[in-house]
């Protein structure tokens, strides 16, 4: 997928950004977010996936392989539970998939498909189908 052909690339490469270094007393999650932009793409983990999405770091580039991801597994499980990944894109806002409109439907061809939808999902299932209906 020509889309994906940046796997083999940092999102500081695919941004031409280098961030500074997270000063002392930052917190956990900066400091985690700042080394992760470092990793080559297509070598993080589904949980890596869901800190920097999260975050809004590098969704052109991270939304198309956490699609994929789901694509193979809806429910993907990083740290946290089965289906957080997905938890976590769904969440993204309705002006994030106006920029992305074609992940958008296949995200909800995706959620979709899902056979059955694990309890702690359908309050998110359900908001993100209504709001892909809408223009």
């Amino acid at each position: 997928m020509s889309r994906l052909l940046h796997l083999d690339r940092s999102l500081e490469d695919l941004e031409g950004e280098r961030w500074p270094e997270p000063s002392a007393g930052t917190t956990r999650l900066v400091r985690t977010v700042h080394a992760l932009r470092r990793v080559k793409v297509g070598a993080l983990t589904v949980d890596d996936l869901r800190t920097l999405i999260a975050q809004d770091v590098g969704l052109p580039f991270l939304l198309p392989v956490a699609l994929d991801v789901l694509r193979d597994d809806p429910l993907a499980e990083g740290r946290y539970y089965e289906g957080d990944l997905l938890s976590v894109v769904m969440r993204k806002s309705p002006a994030t998939w106006s920029m992305f409109p074609d992940l958008r439907r296949e995200l909800v061809a995706v959620v979709s498909s899902l056979p059955e939808v694990p309890e702690e999902l359908t309050t998110e299932v359900g908001r993100f189908l209504d709001r892909a209906d809408r223009p």
